[in-house]
């Protein structure tokens, strides 16, 4: 299992801010993982529908969308940061 954390709008349109999840061996990169995570339900589309705009971060680490996951324990999903 591997705990998934969602912050912001992503976990507003989700409609949890964390869960637990088995991931298909057949997702290998933080893309893969986008597509496969927006095929769960309408909430979950509408959260990752731009995949360009958000941020991910394997085990705290920031990471491109072409990044493999194998062996993350924690994922976590955001909309960009902006300044302030």
């Amino acid at each position: 299992m591997t705990k998934f954390l969602y912050f912001a709008w992503v976990r507003e349109r989700i409609g949890t801010q964390s869960e637990e999840l088995d991931i298909p061996a057949s997702v290998t990169t933080v893309r893969e993982l986008l597509t496969w995570l927006a095929g769960r339900g309408d909430a979950y589309a509408n959260a990752l529908s731009d995949m360009e705009t958000l941020r991910v971060a394997l085990d705290q680490t920031h990471v491109e969308t072409d990044a493999p996951i194998a062996g993350s324990r924690e994922i976590a999903i955001f909309p960009p940061m902006t300044g302030g």
